[in-house]
């Protein structure tokens, strides 16, 4: 299985890829820098890869799963409300391609701060 590693200050993400357009993109895009952002309980960074909505991108998405923002060339990750949320759902900014799961606890994010460093790396 194709990994890769998000790491930001001292947290270190490892993401299991989906077999999808967008996940082969980033993982051939891999090792990247980029910077925090924040949006409510969300982290998103731009990326270097462009890619398409694909058929089954959705706005409403579950913890662990890492998504993909085409609108802004950008990964997003949340795990909790975000402002564009309904109740306690987790809803990114608009339709987002599932490209990646972890098992780690993305809710350790929250302390991330926007500016910081991140780091996405093959691994495995």
């Amino acid at each position: 299985m194709r990994r890769l590693c998000i790491a930001v200050n001292k947290i270190a993400l490892v993401v299991d890829l989906l077999d999808t357009p967008t996940a082969d993109a980033l993982w051939q895009a891999a090792p990247f820098d980029a910077t925090a952002q924040i949006w409510g309980d969300e982290v998103y960074f731009s990326t270097p890869v462009s890619a398409a909505r694909e058929k089954n991108a959705r706005a409403v998405v579950e913890k662990g799963e890492i998504m993909f923002w085409p609108d802004g060339d950008a990964i997003a990750i949340a795990w909790g409300r975000t402002p564009a949320s309904r109740g306690d759902e987790i809803r990114l900014a608009g339709p987002c391609n599932l490209w990646a799961r972890t098992a780690d606890d993305v809710a350790q994010l929250k302390s991330v701060r926007a500016g910081a460093p991140i780091r996405v790396e093959r691994i495995g």
